[in-house]
């Protein structure tokens, strides 16, 4: 006698007897991390202190970074300008580089922020095309991110410069 609903339910009961919940509810944080505003690109350093992100809460996009050990946000001078956007943030395994994608020189660049220098630096200068998604190296030494310079969106990688 065929019973094919054994099947389905065997895998149910072992994850459940694993300690996974089918159903998570998400938690919605509060203390500055959100507002009414979009806040878009969620990226964690490697560590797990922090949370980069993307918001048009002062009614520019800028980027954010949230401390979740503090609950707080945490300055970024010198990144964020009022005439240009930054937007797809990526972090370092400890938070200090941040990759982003910045429209400063009128068009799409990739910089990387260091929070101990308080200043970025450009790493698409001779680039020609549109830049997007850029991710960081663990140790904040390469950045790699998606390019359309040959007429396609292809991969590149940029050694940082200390």
């Amino acid at each position: 006698m065929a019973m094919p609903w054994i099947k389905p339910l065997l895998i149910i009961s072992l994850c459940c007897l694993g300690g996974c919940a089918l159903f998570v509810q998400p938690q919605i944080p509060t203390g500055g991390l959100n507002t009414n505003s979009p806040e878009e690109h969620p990226a964690y350093s490697g560590d797990g202190r922090y949370l980069a992100f993307s918001s048009d809460r002062l009614g520019r996009r800028d980027i954010f970074l949230y401390d979740l050990q503090t609950r707080q946000l945490i300055p970024l001078p010198n990144l964020n300008r009022r005439d240009s956007s930054q937007d797809q943030p990526a972090l370092s395994a400890d938070g200090r580089y941040l990759a982003y994608v910045s429209t400063e020189r009128g068009r799409s660049d990739i910089l990387v922020y260091d929070r101990q220098r308080e200043r970025s630096q450009l790493l698409t200068a001779n680039l020609r095309g549109s830049v997007r998604h850029p991710t960081i190296s663990g140790d904040g030494s390469q950045v790699a991110f998606q390019t359309n310079q040959l007429g396609q969106w292809n991969l590149a990688i940029v050694e940082v410069n200390p």
